[in-house]
């Protein structure tokens, strides 16, 4: 497995979570994380000290940096599972191109700065070709890769062949990865999804049980189809795993930031306190924004999106939001 090298940008959990796959599935690589501390740690103790501290590394399969430079300078594929709060400020400090490069986005979530998607940014912003750009998505949690369940990925390129290595660089007995060239609807299914588990923890942190949780899912999964299909019309089967199935894994899961994030505002925590208390980046709040600019004038469409644009950026009442929202599900 060395026809391509590959190069990892990230030093979260989900990026822990990807190292570990590649230590496991015995592929050699770069990795830049911007935490020195962090990467003396690891170098010394083979742990990340900071997230999934119970992954154990062979650090020999790779080469941990703080010169982001140096990383995407040595490598042919990158792969970045930088939260996409902080992506422009990361990709901000490299002095070298990404133009000639192949990346796959492991990032669930839209970048705040300029309202797009990972894929669009690249393509825009650094003159990154379509067919040279892939995503890696779930339905997978770190804290279950990190425990070796089984679980199943999908990963998204135009080009066969990129997917193709990418998913041997990440397979192993514990995970399973299927292929798709829908690039453009799984990224949005992984930004959407997130933008629903905020909602699914509104509505536990307010006392909503099961039953209506199950109508909340279901309604999700009819929005996200009409939503990904104004944008990019495509034959596409949104109850397959990386549409459906990373929904419900992020709606319902204990390890799911977003519900966490919504099951706090539920609770009544203010926007900031949520933000505060949990000190990790919920993916769905930036995500909310983008999306109910890009509705425009037909956000009444989506009902969903609506109710939590309103709730986390209107500042309106989450029970009352609520109610109306179950007058208008089915």
């Amino acid at each position: 497995m060395n026809h391509y090298k590959i190069g990892l940008l990230g030093g979260g959990s989900w990026a822990t979570a990807i190292a570990k796959m590649m230590v496991d599935a015995g592929v050699q690589f770069s990795w830049y994380m911007r935490n020195e501390s962090a990467i003396e740690y690891i170098n010394q103790y083979g742990h990340n000290p900071n997230y999934i501290s119970s992954i154990e590394f062979h650090t020999k399969q790779f080469k941990l940096t703080s010169d982001i430079d140096t990383v995407i300078g040595d490598t042919d594929i990158i792969i970045l599972a930088i939260p996409s709060v902080y992506l422009l400020n990361e990709l901000g400090k490299k002095t070298v191109s990404l133009e000639k490069k192949i990346i796959f986005s492991a990032i669930k979530g839209i970048i705040p700065e300029t309202g797009s998607i990972v894929g669009n940014y690249l393509e825009v912003h650094h003159e990154i070709h379509y067919s040279r750009i892939g995503v890696i998505t779930g339905p997978c949690h770190a804290e279950e890769v990190a425990l070796e369940r089984l679980s199943y990925l999908t990963v998204a390129c135009p080009q066969k062949k990129y997917a193709t290595y990418i998913s041997q660089c990440i397979s192993s007995h514990y995970i399973k990865v299927k292929l798709t060239k829908d690039i453009i609807g799984v990224e949005y299914a992984s930004v959407l999804k997130n933008i629903y588990s905020i909602a699914a923890g509104i509505a536990h942190g307010l006392g909503y049980g099961d039953n209506f949780q199950s109508v909340l899912m279901s309604n999700s999964i009819r929005e996200m189809k009409q939503f990904i299909k104004t944008i990019h019309k495509n034959k596409r089967d949104v109850t397959e795993s990386a549409y459906l199935g990373d929904l419900l894994v992020t709606g319902y899961s204990t390890f799911s930031r977003n519900r966490t994030f919504g099951n706090m505002i539920g609770k009544g925590y203010s926007v900031q306190n949520t933000i505060m208390e949990m000190n990790m980046v919920a993916e769905g709040y930036y995500a909310i924004k983008s999306a109910y600019k890009i509705a425009g004038d037909k956000a009444t469409k989506f009902p969903i999106i609506e109710g939590m644009y309103k709730i986390l950026y209107e500042k309106k009442n989450p029970k009352k939001i609520l109610k109306k929202l179950t007058e208008r599900l089915d």
